[in-house]
């Protein structure tokens, strides 16, 4: 094997690893894809079956632009279900009112004494 061939085979490699790279993320985008009927992702899986790179490049021509726009609402969804459950575990969206507001209601229901409830309103205070 002289360096030419090594050069082609490593080519070839890079092509199959980015056609694969496409093809599952237009599988992907097909199965995430809320607006299409069941009907429409079975021809464009048979479709992308026995004709790939046809049905590859028809797929992102004609839905290149969904593709990026659900690929970004779906990262603008999951970055605020992160941010909620961070400040919901980090209680950072609990101003301090909030907090003596509860323990007044613990202290209301009897769940705290009235030193436990001074505590807690000098913590949020502080």
């Amino acid at each position: 094997m002289d360096f030419g061939d090594f050069l082609w085979s490593l080519l070839i490699f890079y092509f199959i690893f980015f056609y694969f790279m496409i093809l599952f993320r237009v599988i992907g985008d097909l199965f995430s894809n809320k607006e299409a009927s069941g009907l429409n992702k079975t021809l464009w899986l048979l479709f992308l079956l026995f004709l790939p790179f046809l049905a590859l490049f028809i797929y992102l021509i004609t839905n290149g632009q969904g593709m990026t726009e659900r690929a970004m609402a779906r990262a603008a969804e999951q970055n605020a279900a992160q941010q909620d459950y961070i400040r919901q575990v980090a209680g950072a969206g609990d101003d301090p009112a909030t907090k003596i507001a509860k323990a007044h209601d613990l202290l209301a229901a009897g769940a705290i004494s009235q030193a436990e409830f001074d505590a807690l309103k000098a913590k949020a205070l502080a």
